[in-house]
């Protein structure tokens, strides 16, 4: 009998690769592929492990995203396999799925011996130059092990050898989290690594963000501990069930390494000359190495981590090799971008290639007052070896260009060798997300989008990725959120960093301005409650609940959630308007001062105020969702309270608001704060501001994400279009014509002018004005999700603008949703892509809406018809 369906694409949590998981009873997610009137009626899960085989039985259900685990809960280092098959209305089972394995890692505090390890020479404590250790131990195994696990974290970053072997391709490692009550730790597969006799374990260390100097105005050293250190557990599994554990503690040993100085802002020195042949081999003979030192580290806050490694993900040439007006040899990349240089190199003992990089030039020179106090230069002392390749390990830049000094040799000639490359570096996030149209500025524009978060999400999504800075700014990523689930399934990444925020989060409720938090100077500290970032604590996870379906996200932040807005309630008081304390505002609003970004055109109060409604909605829909009946009510009434007060506080009769600018109707419209009989008014009262500015941005970072949204739930779409296509500055596009492949911090970064913005802020790949891509998606294209998870979906293409033809493509939990369009004289073409478990709606300018099912559907709109017609549906 033929089969209707075939389930794949089997997945543990949001893992990729589920070893080392942390979850004792992980959610399993599949996708169907069946046919268009076929529909899932009941699942069987089977988990095969060392006990025996068990299974779920034939379970009644339509559900496959984020399925609840039907075995018992798992402990430590628990594995096996899992399938799955699935029934339709014919009762005629699937093949099974293929097999996906998976394992435990350490889930219990008791499960660690290992405590860091590190140098015991003396060090200043406050030195960009503190000289990174090696750390090793050999050891022999009784016998051949039939497994090898490596767990291994850090007081700093790491990257591990075993036997002279490099283990994993990660970077940065353990990442970036709140590192006194979270620290992630990596597991690794090295069974195939161990041989009999002498065996070696060795790391190389580095400060990274755990005790680097982090921050601006000269920054904080040491700000999560004084030590850098090793964790590492290795154990050794044989066949007759004994077990070694090779643990840190203070039989390792340590010695100075090649790495001179290393730091996330300053760059790497690292010295060819001081290498330490077959240091980390089992062979080698450590007697000349000092004793380590033992450190403390609480077990308890060793986690599993739940997002990808940051990884290498793409190689980038050189464009172009020119000599600068001052005579330093210059790399373009033709990308800005986020990662380090590689060098293929040979040359004489003592030979020292310098390289410094920067994201602009000035005058025809490497450019680096945006980079405030951050050096950005990485230093290859040569070892006199016929050919060295180099990349420095513990470092990363934002960068397009680069000067390359004392290179022996012809530059020329090694570029064209490809023996200088740029490695881009970040979150090894699945993409997801693509869109396309006519236009080929649009499509740079969103391209640069593209570009912009992948360099700022570098284990947390930060501000910027070149400056004395780059920190998980909340408010950037709240109005970025939407745009970057569509791109990539940042999911995981995302789901860790909102752990952190609540567990940053102050007993009051307060949200930092930026997470994890480091000291700062001026009005940073102490820590404010501030609108737009604070409600990233309610706004994001719903996002992520939204584009991923996953409720269980609400659940583990429902209680920040509720602490924020319980905060703001507070703060407001009885009138239910905040309207006092320190406020952000419309951040960066082209008007503003460069040295006063907050100084916008609409109030920061009302903005403030909007904030709170729209949060307080999310929150009480979040309660719903949760089954919290009494939570939702609550939270429902609070939000009309804010609504009345708001219409009261800041709308007159006529619609016109006390703010009269971007920003305020923005934000009124898209946060349904405006009175269905007044919504007409402030549609066109928003759509003659952008037309009186020349079809200009004059929107920051509160007002991006809103404005061309609420320029088409009112019905000027023609005029988000103009504002989206106007290229003078401030605009999307000014930015494009100007050369630029991300998103920059400021509207005007670089000036008409050609010279950079005079403002200390000045970043040229910040991707919070990217928010557009987001209405890219849904209004260009026409993709949405209609309810969570892409169950239900939208197909709601607006074409204009002079586009002619738009596409988007993305991997929902259920499948691939896809659309695609062409608008000509006769009418407009639509073809959609619906997967199996979820159904669709086309909502075409003027026609009767048409229920779609899964498959691939074609349909064609005649100029001036109200209504579609059906020229073929396909079964996928």
């Amino acid at each position: 009998m033929p089969v209707s369906a075939i389930p794949g694409f089997l997945t543990l949590e949001h893992h990729r690769e589920p070893l080392g998981i942390g979850e004792r009873a992980p959610r399993l997610s599949w996708k169907n592929v069946g046919g268009s009137e076929w529909r899932q009626a009941a699942y069987e899960i089977e988990f095969l492990a060392a006990a025996g085989v068990s299974s779920s039985g034939r379970t009644e259900s339509s559900e496959s995203v984020l399925v609840a685990w039907p075995f018992e809960e798992l402990g430590s280092r628990d594995g096996g396999s899992v399938r799955v098959r699935v029934w339709g209305a014919d009762d005629e089972p699937s093949d099974w799925s293929d097999s996906v394995f998976f394992e435990t890692g350490l889930l219990a505090a008791s499960d660690w011996i290992a405590r860091p390890v590190g140098p015991t020479w003396n060090e200043d404590p406050d030195s960009d130059e503190r000289r990174p250790p090696l750390v090793r131990r050999g050891f022999e195994p009784q016998t051949t092990p039939t497994s090898a696990r490596l767990y291994v974290s850090a007081h700093g970053v790491c990257e591990v050898e075993l036997n002279g072997r490099r283990i994993g391709r990660e970077a940065m490692a353990p990442g970036w989290t709140s590192y006194a009550s979270r620290l992630k730790y990596s597991t690794y597969d090295v069974t195939d690594l161990i041989v009999s006799g002498r065996n070696a374990i060795g790391a190389w260390l580095g400060d990274g963000w755990y005790r680097g100097r982090m921050g601006w105005y000269g920054g904080f050293h040491n700000v999560f501990g004084y030590d850098i250190g090793l964790i590492a557990q290795l154990e050794l599994r044989y066949a007759d069930g004994s077990i070694d554990i090779i643990a840190t503690d203070n039989t390792w040993r340590v010695s100075p390494g090649p790495i001179i100085a290393s730091g996330i802002y300053d760059g790497e020195t690292y010295d060819a000359r001081e290498e330490i042949d077959g240091w980390s081999n089992g062979d080698f003979d450590d007697s000349g190495w000092e004793r380590a030192q033992t450190r403390h580290r609480d077990p308890a806050t060793l986690v599993a981590p739940v997002s990808p490694p940051v990884r290498c993900t793409e190689e980038v040439l050189p464009i172009s090799l020119t000599t600068t007006p001052g005579g330093k040899q210059l790399l373009d990349f033709g990308q800005n971008l986020v990662g380090r240089l590689r060098i293929t190199v040979a040359g004489a003992r003592g030979d020292a290639v310098t390289i410094s990089t920067a994201e602009i030039l000035q005058e025809g020179e490497l450019y680096t007052r945006p980079l405030r106090s951050a050096k950005s230069t990485d230093r290859y002392v040569l070892a006199g070896r016929p050919t060295e390749t180099w990349e420095p390990r513990f470092t990363i830049h934002g960068f397009r260009y680069a000067t390359v000094d004392g290179w022996p040799g012809d530059l020329a000639s090694a570029i064209e060798s490809g023996n200088i490359v740029a490695r881009v570096y970040h979150t090894d996030m699945e993409r997801i997300g693509w869109f396309s149209c006519s236009d080929a500025s649009v499509n740079q524009l969103h391209e640069n989008v593209v570009w912009g978060m992948r360099g700022n999400f570098v284990d947390i999504p930060t501000d910027c990725p070149q400056r004395d800075e780059r920190v998980g700014w909340t408010g950037d990523i709240q109005v970025f959120a939407p745009t970057a689930s569509y791109l990539y399934d940042c999911s995981g990444m995302l789901d860790s960093w909102l752990r952190d925020v609540a567990i940053e989060q102050l007993p009051d409720g307060t949200v930092p301005w930026y997470v994890p938090v480091i000291p700062a100077h001026g009005k940073w500290t102490p820590i404010r409650p501030g609108a737009v970032w604070g409600d990233v604590a309610v706004l994001t996870p719903w996002t992520l609940y939204e584009r991923f379906g996953d409720a269980g996200i609400l659940e583990r932040q429902f209680e920040s959630a509720k602490l924020w807005v319980d905060l703001v309630d507070r703060l407001a008081g009885d009138d239910h308007l905040w309207n006092e304390g320190y406020q952000l505002g419309d951040w960066l609003d082209p008007s503003a001062p460069p040295q006063d970004p907050a100084d916008a055109k609409t109030d920061r109060y009302l903005v403030a105020t909007a904030y709170f409604a729209w949060s307080a909605s999310h929150l009480a829909k979040t309660a719903e969702v949760l089954g919290r009946a009494g939570d939702a009510a609550h939270y429902r009434e609070l939000a009309a309270a804010i609504r009345a007060a708001f219409i009261t506080e800041y709308l007159d009769p006529s619609g016109a608001l006390s703010s009269d600018a971007q920003t305020a109707y923005s934000l009124a419209i898209k946060f349904g704060l405006v009175p269905d009989e007044l919504f007409e008014n402030a549609g066109q009262r928003l759509s003659q501001l952008v037309a009186d500015a020349g079809n200009r941005i004059a929107t920051g970072f509160a007002g991006t994400p809103a404005v061309s949204d609420a320029l088409t739930m009112t019905g000027h779409t023609d005029r988000a279009y103009d504002l989206l296509l106007e290229r003078e500055c401030p605009s999307w596009l000014y930015a494009v014509d100007q050369g630029a492949t991300t998103i920059w911090e400021r509207w005007d970064a670089l000036q008409p002018d050609g010279t950079v913005n005079p403002g200390t802020m000045t970043s040229f790949n910040h991707y919070a004005l990217g928010a557009v891509a987001d209405w890219m998606h849904r209004t260009i294209a026409g993709l949405q999700a209609a309810t969570p998870g892409y169950r239900e979906i939208t197909f709601a293409p607006r074409p204009g603008g002079g586009i002619t033809e738009a596409s988007a493509r993305h991997e929902s939990p259920y499948g691939t949703v896809a659309i695609s369009w062409i608008a000509t004289a006769d009418g407009l073409d639509v073809v959609m892509t619906v997967p199996t478990g979820s159904t669709a709606r086309l909502e075409l300018t003027g026609a009767a809406p048409i229920e779609l099912g899964p498959g691939e559907h074609y349909f064609f709109q005649p100029t001036g018809s109200d209504h579609a017609q059906e020229r073929l549906t396909r079964i996928l």
